[in-house]
């Protein structure tokens, strides 16, 4: 199965758009997990048990396993475990170095389990196309991050094209594979669109919904392909984080069923879904 008919498929047999970031932080979690011989395992599983059904897609920010020490490599492993085959796990960690070290993160990120890593493209064709070399495994190019440094350096013209649209371009020629996605964040919605006309049929994970205050309509909206697909539209804390109590994850769910529905809508809206 290509990484390309894994996420049509995820988000078609599930009818839903919605990726929820697992990234636990430690002095968050609930107190009801912490005498937990791992309280991060344990709060994952928690979560995954109670959204497994609301998403096509689950999303680990490396940096908050890769602070734990050696165990964070463990917790990684057992979190994966604990996903549904079926369900699509993206490794977010931006790699991209010369050729032969990006040829150890990718063996390292894929062979770990996960169906796809997030990308820096900023060393060129070479830093990625490790990452883009096995057609069952994929790879999300940063092209207009969520955060507001992105204005410092990939809004600078080239020429007269900003260099994530020239990104964005660039990304469409290496899909030999049909392995290729981009990241574009939901709070920029005028240039989704354009990164979206510009990329018509690559994935796009849209991270930046929930506490980072991006809009979801017109995530849904200019995110999606021409059928209201491939649109990976990601929520973290919002949705891991809805309650600090004993009942964090019925109310993840609530949060998670929320978003759900919402993109639902939205699509129903645009694409006459």
């Amino acid at each position: 199965m290509t990484f390309l008919s894994k996420l049509t498929g995820a988000q078609r047999n599930q009818q839903t758009l919605l990726c929820v970031g697992l990234d636990a932080d430690p002095k968050l979690l609930p107190s009801v997990v912490k005498q937990a011989s791992n309280p991060v395992l344990e709060f994952n599983r928690r979560i995954i048990e109670a959204t497994q059904d609301l998403v096509c897609a689950y999303k680990l920010n490396l940096a908050f396993y890769e602070a734990l020490g050696d165990s964070g490599w463990e917790t990684m492993r057992q979190t994966l475990a604990a996903i549904p085959g079926s369900i699509v796990t993206i490794g977010d960690g931006k790699r991209g170095d010369i050729g032969n070290s990006s040829e150890q993160y990718a063996k390292a990120m894929f062979e770990l389990g996960f169906d796809a890593v997030t990308v820096n493209p900023y060393m060129g064709f070479d830093s990625i196309e490790p990452f883009l070399k096995n057609p069952q495994r994929g790879a999300f190019i940063l092209a207009l991050t969520s955060n507001p440094g992105s204005k410092d350096f990939q809004r600078l013209r080239i020429g007269r094209v900003p260099l994530y649209e020239k990104v964005a371009a660039t990304a469409k020629k290496w899909n030999k594979n049909k392995n290729v996605g981009l990241v574009a964040g939901a709070t920029h919605p005028k240039e989704l669109q354009r990164i979206r006309k510009l990329a018509p049929t690559l994935p796009l994970l849209i991270p930046g919904i929930g506490k980072q205050g991006g809009d979801l309509k017109s995530s849904v909206r200019f995110g999606c392909d021409k059928h209201g697909e491939l649109a990976l539209i990601n929520a973290s804390r919002s949705v891991i984080y809805a309650s600090s109590g004993e009942d964090f994850a019925a109310a993840a769910r609530r949060e998670a069923t929320k978003l759900r529905d919402e993109i639902r809508r939205y699509q129903e809206e645009y694409f006459q879904k």
